[in-house]
């Protein structure tokens, strides 16, 4: 068995693998106060009450961050509790079979270079990935799996608490689909905004972004993911695919090439 963790600004994204099949998944909070200790008991709690997981445990680790101070208790709770089990941080120095053609391919976040891999492994090239995070990325990868480049634009969830915290009037909302995109109260309102034009950022910036990776705009595999995904799925028309799991995809395909099938 496999876990795969994908640390993400505001979420933390654990998936659990029995071979190729990803069998279990959980989501939970990203807090850079947790210690090695701290995550260590989560971890135990979440992989204890899994029917598959058994006494054995799990065979491998594998982890990508976008948040240097919970990478930095992860590598310390590998080491205290899981010695003996082989552990792959995506990091500079770990293969992952993507050429990054970026000025400074260190600056680039690995969760992007794991979900161009996954994504040029499963539906090929040319695509574009679109991830829904704490910030919206798009990220382009050519015919040849080479990542090229992308563009990030504030997140979902972001967008909403600005709005809530800046406008008098207004407040936090809960997220969901309204009943027209023209609102009948404020909170209507700034959902059909938030929704909607969201959905045309996607589609806009998609198809530009299309356009300089092709001369066949319309071969462009778009593939969708992150938690926030699902609710621009129905607008936004450029989509083709969504695959909630693709940076965990990639991560386990990530493992089976450094430490091993």
């Amino acid at each position: 068995m496999l876990l795969t963790i994908d640390v993400g600004n505001t979420h933390t994204v654990l998936g659990l693998f029995d071979g190729d099949e990803i069998v279990e998944h959980w989501r939970i909070s990203t807090d850079a106060r947790r210690t090695a200790d701290e995550l260590a008991v989560v971890l135990q709690g979440l992989l204890g009450q899994h029917p598959l997981i058994g006494a054995g445990g799990v065979d491998g680790i594998a982890v990508c961050s976008t948040v240097p101070s919970v990478l930095h208790e992860m590598r310390d709770m590998f080491r205290r509790y899981y010695g003996d089990i082989p552990a792959v941080v995506v990091e500079p120095g770990v293969k992952t079979g993507v050429p990054v053609l970026m000025d400074n391919p260190k600056e680039v976040g690995t969760d992007r270079i794991i979900n161009a891999l996954a994504a040029i492994k499963l539906y090929g090239g040319p695509c574009i990935v679109v991830d829904f995070g704490t910030a919206t990325t798009f990220d382009a990868v050519s015919a040849k799996g080479e990542y090229i480049g992308g563009a990030i634009a504030p997140g979902i969830e972001i967008s909403v608490d600005a709005l809530g915290a800046r406008g008098a009037q207004l407040r936090k909302i809960e997220l969901m689909r309204p009943r027209s995109v023209v609102g009948k109260s404020t909170v209507e309102a700034m959902q059909a905004g938030i929704l909607y034009g969201f959905a045309g950022q996607v589609d806009g910036v998609v198809k530009r972004m299309a356009a300089e990776l092709s001369d066949d705009p319309e071969s462009v595999t778009v593939v969708a993911t992150g938690g926030l995904a699902t609710l621009v799925l129905g607008e936004a028309s450029v989509i083709d695919i969504h695959e909630p799991w693709l940076t965990l995809i990639g991560l386990r395909m990530v493992y089976e090439r450094n430490a091993g099938a």
